[in-house]
């Protein structure tokens, strides 16, 4: 048997709608297929990227993907959406059934203890006081651009034990060419819904903290290793791209 190899893929996109649907058509033809043996719809299959970069030029034209007239498809997301994930992405707020939420790691994050008070596991959260957006903002007009040290982490140690660890480990940022640009690594990423939303809220953070900081809305660079179309899917992506006589094997 041939030794195989990895196979990465690259896409530039104008903005969001079109990474979206770019992203959908190389899927559809370059994805791996197979069973998940842990994480969200285990048993089942999903189609997958070895590895994928997607370029967004210009995030903020397009920011929800566009369904043409006529075609049965329901949107993924929409402007509603995003704005109420735009506030879950900047406050800490989190229920007492949620481990975690993104919006808790970047503007208020806790680190989970585990102890034992008379005999009884307790969970102890103990604030580190460090809301990572706006230290990166105070970073960038105290220090300027020449940094490569405004990182906005999501990932913990820890979260290898969650039964739901984090998709989007780290938000990095760059400052260049007077914009401000955003390198994000999900280690796992649903392309039909949580792509479109996640992109539409993070875009929508992007274009906060550079007012804030003074410079103009850049680019959004994203990476992964695990960007997928979950099997109930696949059918609206082959609709959306026209590519209903497709097979997926």
């Amino acid at each position: 048997m041939p030794e195989q190899f990895l196979k990465p893929v690259f896409i530039d996109a104008f903005d969001l709608d079109d990474a979206w649907f770019q992203c959908l058509s190389a899927i559809l033809d370059k994805g791996h297929v197979y069973t998940i043996t842990r994480g969200s719809y285990e048993g089942q299959r999903r189609l997958e990227f070895d590895f994928v970069s997607v370029r967004v030029r210009k995030p903020s034209h397009q920011i929800i993907p566009i369904i043409p007239e006529g075609m049965s498809i329901p949107a993924p997301t929409d402007m509603d959406y995003i704005q109420g994930y735009l506030s879950y992405l900047l406050t800490g707020a989190k229920t007492a059934t949620e481990d975690y939420t993104y919006g808790e790691r970047l503007v208020d994050p806790k680190v989970r203890l585990k102890e034992k008070i008379d005999g009884v596991e307790m969970v102890r959260e103990m604030p580190l006081n460090c809301n990572q957006v706006e230290e990166v903002i105070k970073l960038y007009k105290e220090k300027g651009c020449g940094t490569n040290q405004a990182t906005m982490e999501i990932g913990m140690p820890g979260d290898i034990k969650l039964v739901d660890p984090p998709c989007l480990r780290i938000i990095d940022t760059r400052v260049r060419y007077g914009k401000l640009h955003f390198i994000l690594y999900f280690r796992s990423w649903d392309l039909w819904g949580g792509f479109p939303s996640n992109l539409g809220g993070l875009q929508l953070v992007k274009q906060y903290m550079a007012e804030e900081i003074g410079v103009e809305d850049g680019e959004i660079i994203a990476v992964s290793k695990g960007l997928h179309l979950y099997e109930y899917s696949w059918e609206l992506a082959k609709l959306r791209t026209n590519k209903n006589n497709l097979e997926i094997k």
